[in-house]
C-alpha cells in the first residue's frame, strides 16, 4: 500500500529526474500575509500599466479561492543559471542586450510541459484532481515558494536559495490530494544590499519593495506608449529585460547549470547589433522572435527599446538608423527615434 509519505518522497524524485532544480510543498492557505501587502503595493500604484494585478487581487491573495479544493500545492523551481556574467555585454554600447530568460525557447512553454508531465505522473500514481500554473494566472508563487521552503524573497523581491541561487523559474502544481506540506524558507539575505545597489533607475524604495514603474524589466516589457524621459538615459543598452538585481546576489553562488539546453542563448541573441534590430519589420520581428518570450511584446514596442539604446550608445555611426524611423507609422516608435537622434547630437 502507498503511503502519502511515500507518495511524497517518488513524487519529489519524479521532479528532479524531470529537470527541476527542487521541489517542496505548502497548503493554499499558507499564505496570509499576502492580502495586506499586495493591496499595498497597487495602492501606492507600483503596478503600473499592469492592471491585471488590481484586477484579479482577491484570486492572487488567496490561492485557496482560485480553486477552493486543491488541499496541496507543489512548488518547483527550474534553474536557467547563465555560464556567464550578464552583465558583460552592458560594456558594449551598440549591442543589445537581453535579459537572460529570454534568449533562447519561451519558458511558459517549457516548464508547462515539464508540469503536465509531473502532474499526469502524480495523477497516475496518487489519483486527485491537479491544475498547473507557471507565471499566466493570478498565483503568487513567489510567496508559495517561500511558504513552501523552495527559497525566500530577497530584497529585490524574487526568490532566492542557498541551494540554486536566484536563477529559477517557478512553477506550480495545485492537487487535491493531501500531501505534507514542508517547513517554510527563512530570510538569509542578513545585511545585503548587493541587488538594492545594482539597480540603474533606483526601483526600489526600500528593501523587499519593487515599484514597477521604474524596473527596466517592467519599462521595455510591460509599459506601453513612451517612456519617461527621465528614465530613458538609465535603460542603457538594455532592450528586453534586466538581471543587474539577479546577478548581483551573492547566493549565485551555488547557482545549478540549467539542464535544458534550450535555456542556452541562441548565438544571434548574444550581442546583436542594434542597427540590426532596429531594421526589423513586423513580420521580419515576428520570424525572427518565433518560439521567442520576446514575440510578446510586439515589433513597435521592441524597436522602441532599440531606439534608446541607440540613444544611448554615443555611437555616431548608428545616427542614420535613429534618423530613419523618425517617421515610423507608430507614434512611439518615432518618439524614440527623434530622442536617439537628439542624444546622439
Amino acid at each position: 500500500m502507498t503511503t502519502s509519505s511515500d507518495l511524497k518522497q517518488r513524487l519529489t524524485q519524479q521532479a528532479l529526474d524531470e529537470g527541476f532544480v527542487s521541489c517542496r510543498i505548502c497548503r493554499p492557505w499558507d499564505i496570509p500575509q499576502v492580502p495586506d501587502r499586495l493591496a499595498a503595493f497597487v495602492e501606492a500604484g507600483y503596478h503600473g500599466q499592469m492592471g491585471w494585478m488590481a484586477e484579479r487581487m482577491h484570486w492572487r491573495s488567496n490561492p485557496a479561492e482560485l480553486w477552493p479544493e486543491a488541499q496541496s500545492v507543489i512548488m518547483l523551481a527550474e534553474s536557467y543559471a547563465p555560464d556567464h556574467d550578464p552583465r558583460a555585454i552592458l560594456e558594449l554600447p551598440d549591442r543589445g542586450a537581453i535579459s537572460v530568460y529570454a534568449q533562447n525557447k519561451d519558458y511558459h512553454d517549457l516548464v508547462k510541459k515539464r508540469l503536465k508531465r509531473l502532474a499526469r505522473w502524480l495523477i497516475a500514481e496518487g489519483g486527485g484532481e491537479v491544475k498547473v500554473f507557471v507565471d499566466t494566472a493570478p498565483v503568487s508563487e513567489k510567496a508559495l515558494g517561500m511558504a513552501a521552503g523552495l527559497g525566500w524573497q530577497g530584497k529585490h523581491t524574487n526568490l532566492v536559495s542557498r541551494d540554486w541561487g536566484n536563477w529559477a523559474f517557478i512553477g506550480s502544481v495545485f492537487t487535491t490530494l493531501d500531501l505534507s506540506a514542508d517547513a517554510p524558507e527563512i530570510d538569509h539575505c542578513g545585511s545585503c544590499r548587493s541587488c538594492l545597489a545594482a539597480c540603474p533607475t533606483d526601483a526600489f524604495p526600500a528593501p523587499y519593495q519593487l515599484d514597477a514603474r521604474r524596473c527596466i524589466s517592467y519599462l521595455t516589457i510591460e509599459h506601453k506608449g513612451p517612456v519617461d524621459e527621465e528614465l530613458r538615459g538609465k535603460l542603457g543598452n538594455r532592450i528586453y529585460g534586466c538581471d543587474d538585481c539577479l546577478a548581483a546576489c551573492p547566493w549565485n553562488k551555488f547557482a545549478v547549470a540549467a539542464s535544458d539546453m534550450r535555456y542556452a542563448a541562441r548565438e544571434e541573441l548574444k550581442a546583436p547589433a542594434l542597427a540590426e534590430l532596429a531594421a526589423l519589420d513586423d513580420a521580419a520581428f515576428r520570424a525572427f522572435f518565433s518560439g521567442s518570450p520576446i514575440k510578446r511584446i510586439g515589433r513597435n514596442r521592441f524597436v522602441r527599446n532599440v531606439l534608446y539604446a541607440i540613444g544611448n550608445s554615443g555611437d555616431a555611426a548608428l545616427m542614420p538608423t535613429a534618423q530613419g524611423l523618425t517617421k515610423d507609422a507608430d507614434a512611439t516608435v518615432a518618439d524614440a527615434a527623434r530622442w536617439a537622434v537628439e542624444q546622439l547630437q
